[in-house]
Order: C-alpha cells, then sequence, then structure tokens
C-alpha cells in the first residue's frame, strides 16, 4: 500500500476489520469481556481507572461476590465498601460508585444513553463511552490513553494527546469509523484498548511485528512511531514530610479517619504529624495528644507516591499511657483488619499487625 495515498481519515477508516478479527482471534480472556450487564461493566471501568488489569482482577471477582447486584451496593455499609477497595487506591471511585447505584437504584434501571451514564457520579466520557458500547451497542468511542496513543501512531498525529482539543477531535475521528453491526459496536473499543495495552505499548516501541494495522500505520512507515505519541511534560509532584505514630496500648493500636474531604477521604489512618521529627519533638506530640510516651519500640521509614504529591514518612511504634484525643480509635488486631487503612500506610500496617500479636 502506498503512502502516499494513506490520508488521516482513510487511514482510520481501514482500522475496523482487521482490528476486530485479530481481537476475536487472541484478545485476553477477562471477565468482564463476557456480560452485557451495564452493572459489571460499568465496576469493571471504575476500577481499571488508573489501575493495571493484574491488579484488578482479584478485587473485580471479590466485589461482585459481595455486591453481585447493584442494589447490594447501594445499601452496603461505607466501611464495608472501604474496605473491600482497600488497596486499589483513588477511594473517591468506591464513594463515587455507591452514589451512581443509589441513583439508579432509585431509577429502576441504568440509564442506556450516553448523556445518562454521563450524568452519574464517577463517569467521564470515557467511561460513559465505554458503558455505552458494551453494555448497549451504541457508537461512542472510549478514548483514553491507549486509544490517544493508537490513534497519534496509526495517523503519525504530533498533537500533544494531553491537550483537550486533541482528545476531542480524535474521539470524533473514532466515532466516524466505529463499525454499525451491534455485535462490532460492543467490542470495538474494548479492541482498541486491547491493541493499545499488548501491542501499541507506551514507555518502549511498540510490538509492530505483531501489529494487526502495520501495513497502514504511518508512525512505522514514516519511522515516527516510537517517539508517538507527543505529550506534555507533567508537573513535578511536591514531597510532602510526615511523622507517623504506632501508639500502643493495653493490646490495642491507635487510629483515627481521616476528613471526609480530600485525599483519603474518610479512611483509617495511623495519627500522624507534619514533618520529620526526632524523638524528642515527636515525644511533644503525644503528649500534645494527651498521652504519655513510653518504651520506644522501633523506627521505621517509608515513601508513598500519589498522582500529585509523594508522602515521605518517618515512623515511630511506641507504648503510650492516658486517654488520647476523642477522635482515637484504640483497636485491637480484629479491629484493626475490620478497618480500611489505605496502601499509603501499607508498611506501617504490617508493624502494627506484628506488634498487635506479640501482645
Amino acid at each position: 500500500m502506498e503512502e502516499k495515498n494513506l490520508t488521516t481519515e482513510y487511514v482510520l477508516s481501514l482500522l475496523p476489520a482487521p482490528l476486530l478479527a485479530w481481537y476475536r482471534s487472541g484478545a485476553r480472556d477477562l471477565p468482564w469481556r463476557h456480560t452485557a450487564d451495564p452493572y459489571r461493566i460499568w465496576v469493571s471501568e471504575i476500577m481499571l481507572q488508573q489501575t493495571r488489569v493484574a491488579a484488578v482482577l482479584g478485587y473485580y471477582a471479590r466485589f461482585l461476590e459481595a455486591f453481585p447486584t447493584l442494589e447490594a451496593l447501594a445499601a452496603a455499609p461505607e466501611d464495608r465498601l472501604m474496605k473491600l477497595w482497600e488497596g486499589l487506591g483513588y477511594y473517591s471511585r468506591a464513594r463515587n460508585l455507591q452514589k451512581a447505584a443509589k441513583i439508579v437504584a432509585e431509577r429502576g434501571g441504568f440509564p442506556d444513553t450516553y448523556e445518562g451514564l454521563l450524568a452519574l457520579p464517577g463517569v467521564g466520557e470515557y467511561t460513559a463511552g465505554a458503558i455505552a458500547s458494551a453494555a448497549f451497542g451504541l457508537r461512542e468511542p472510549a478514548v483514553d490513553g491507549n486509544v490517544l496513543r493508537v490513534a497519534a501512531r496509526l495517523t503519525d498525529c504530533h498533537d500533544d494527546i494531553a491537550a483537550p482539543g486533541t482528545k476531542k477531535a480524535v474521539r470524533e475521528r473514532v466515532r466516524a469509523v466505529m463499525p454499525e453491526a451491534e455485535a462490532d459496536v460492543r467490542i470495538f473499543n474494548q479492541a482498541v484498548m486491547e491493541l493499545g495495552a499488548t501491542v501499541c505499548v507506551p514507555n518502549g516501541p511498540p510490538k509492530c511485528d505483531a501489529c494487526p494495522v502495520r501495513e497502514f500505520c504511518l508512525g512505522r512507515l514514516r519511522g515516527t512511531a516510537e517517539s508517538l505519541p507527543v505529550k506534555a511534560a507533567k508537573k513535578a509532584r511536591r514531597a510532602e514530610e510526615k511523622t507517623v505514630f504506632l501508639l500502643l496500648r493495653d493490646g490495642e493500636i491507635a487510629l483515627r479517619r481521616r476528613p471526609e474531604a480530600g485525599l483519603l477521604a474518610g479512611l483509617w489512618e495511623f495519627p500522624n504529624a507534619e514533618g520529620t521529627l526526632d524523638e524528642g519533638a515527636a515525644a511533644e506530640v503525644v503528649r500534645a495528644w494527651g498521652l504519655e510516651p513510653g518504651a520506644w519500640r522501633k523506627k521505621l521509614t517509608a515513601k508513598h507516591v500519589f498522582t500529585h504529591v509523594e508522602w515521605h514518612m518517618t515512623g515511630y511504634a511506641l507504648e503510650a499511657a492516658g486517654e488520647g484525643p476523642g477522635e482515637f480509635a484504640w483497636v485491637d488486631g480484629a479491629g484493626l483488619a475490620e478497618r480500611a487503612v489505605p496502601s499509603a500506610f501499607a508498611r506501617y500496617y504490617e508493624e502494627a499487625r506484628r506488634l498487635l500479636e506479640e501482645e
């Protein structure tokens, strides 16, 4: 095929047939690809936001076992929901899932239009398109990073994919070439994403020899694929210093809830203070909480990276005497296991479990 005849629109128009044949012949066997149930598709799409497929599989199975229906999710205690989500990150996703579940349950069913789906809490353009196509067979594109990368390489596009205008243009171009048959529509978005996740991969050269559309890919033909897509550099994450306290008292350890808004909202955490404190300064913080420091058990450090911030943590495990503030919950090992403590505190959580087992 001669490159001079390959315009952007023509290249994209060639995409569906070989892509769908490739997808049907060897796509990954994932549980949410075996259903047209909008609830199960919706749960999978929310879990997959900024999260690897391998990390989601176990959570997806456990979540649906606990909440097999939308009504069960709507009625679930929030603490149980958060505990099931523990370690998956981006906890606002779980809260939005439940908010949307309550709305849909009150309506008596899922909205079956793109606009109706887009109105649900936590559902953006990509998720609305993914559910609309896979669950309802609607010709709505679902454009994520995988799709933007495939489109940029396929059409040799050097526009910044982080720019809203680029994403909008790709959405409209993809919509224009989506297949007409409902069975094809249901898998088309998944097929483009599968290509991006397994062949036209990020952070390295694409696997062009395994690509079903390599014959008309302008990025491959022009030798630009490896340098695409173009994306503006992200702002550097800010670093925050924290001191974390594992406070032990009579076989129990102190936890407190985080504020109801902001990062890790409403989850349980070990008491902590801003800054990197030495033992003297840390002891003063403990006394300010109305507790008297006892034996210092251990000092340990950890780091956790969020999207826009990273925590550099110094931690102290120590015995404490006194009542402490009313916001503290003193829990034993079973109580700790029942509460959702985010993975940001993973190292301290494991140390807390060990210390409680020794008590």
